[in-house]
């Protein structure tokens, strides 16, 4: 004969029962512990995913403002060779080159034509998507003067007139890459020159 117990609630049950009790209430302890794992773990994957998305999602571009330097000196002025195609010679401020945050390397261009006239202007080149952008005229009292519709703009190859694209290929972007500081820049046109 089977000896019947009471169990914390009152009730009498056999040692049959007795078991069954004692499984189904560790079998209660187990669900609610996988399912407290199962909390704590999703908080930690949302977690892990944000840390993701920070981390690998490309943020989107922002550009730093420009300041716009000091007129440039004809004693820092390094020429550099466009092409055989154009009369005109090309020089950049050796002190007015920035390399920016934003991956934007910023210059004056000085233009001299073979008759005589110069034209003056503040640029920058993003080196991450071939872009260039025209900020300032200079003006012949030897200030600026803001372009009015200053916007990213491709910068293509043209037989004529690729001042530009000789910019980024040879001295602010060589490789598609942004040089590491304005000494570099520097460097390269000093070393580039052909008269």
């Amino acid at each position: 004969m089977c000896r019947l117990k009471k169990n914390a609630f009152g009730f009498r049950i056999n040692w049959v029962g007795a078991v069954l009790y004692r499984i189904g209430l560790r079998h209660h302890l187990m669900w609610v512990a996988v399912g407290l794992a199962l909390v704590l773990s999703g908080s930690a994957f949302a977690e892990w995913g944000k840390f993701e998305y920070e981390f690998d999602e490309e943020k989107p571009w922002a550009e730093i403002e420009a300041q716009l330097p000091a007129y440039p000196k004809e004693e820092n002025l390094l020429p550099f060779f466009v092409s055989a195609a154009t009369d005109n010679r090309f020089f950049v401020d050796a002190v007015s080159i920035s390399t920016g945050e934003d991956g934007v390397v910023r210059y004056t261009m000085i233009v001299k034509s073979s008759a005589g006239a110069s034209n003056v202007s503040f640029e920058g080149i993003r080196c991450a998507s071939r872009e260039r952008k025209l900020y300032a005229f200079g003006r012949k009292e030897g200030a600026w003067s803001r372009a009015r519709f200053a916007k990213w703009e491709p910068i293509r190859y043209q037989d004529r007139n690729r001042q530009h694209h000789v910019l980024y290929d040879d001295f602010f972007c060589p490789n598609g890459i942004i040089v590491k500081n304005p000494q570099e820049a520097v460097d390269l046109l000093k070393r580039s020159f052909r008269p």
